[in-house]
């Protein structure tokens, strides 16, 4: 079930692979993505020391936080995945010219994890192929109902 999605990363690029990572996080952070109060739309991942990491993700505290905690909204989270898996992408996003992507953020088993996509960047003439498809997949759909 997903919980945020993040629908500019298809729009911007050309995701290729898909891994589901979990994610180091707080516990006012959980009760906010709970709440819907997060957003990854800006959000991106990087690598430091070998590690994974997501940047740009921005989670409002709920105003019902606790008067001790003092939240940071786009703090840095660490993302978990086994060695094989981050030595995988480490190699694809050094060689081959990708990027990792938050695609979205949803619940396995009662954990949030958030999967992230092994991406390529759309040129403008892309971006206007993919809308110009979807246009006329919905003017399609259109006539058909009205036969």
């Amino acid at each position: 079930m997903s919980l945020i999605d993040n629908r500019k990363a298809f729009h911007d690029y050309f995701i290729e692979e898909r891994h589901e990572a979990g994610v180091v996080l707080e516990g006012w952070e959980v009760k906010a993505i709970r709440a819907g109060r997060a957003q990854i739309k800006e959000a991106y991942v990087v690598i430091l020391e070998g590690e994974l990491y997501l940047l740009g993700a921005h989670i409002s505290p709920l105003p019902t936080a606790s008067t001790h905690v003092h939240p940071d909204p786009t703090r840095t989270r660490k993302l978990l995945l086994h060695a094989e898996e981050i030595a995988k992408l480490i190699g694809k996003v050094e060689r081959a010219g990708y990027t990792l992507i938050p695609v979205n953020l949803h619940y396995n088993q009662g954990r949030i994890k958030v999967e992230i996509g092994l991406a390529k960047g759309k040129k403008q003439h892309d971006k206007r192929e993919a809308e110009k498809e979807k246009d006329w997949e919905r003017e399609k759909q259109r006539w058909m109902k009205q036969r």
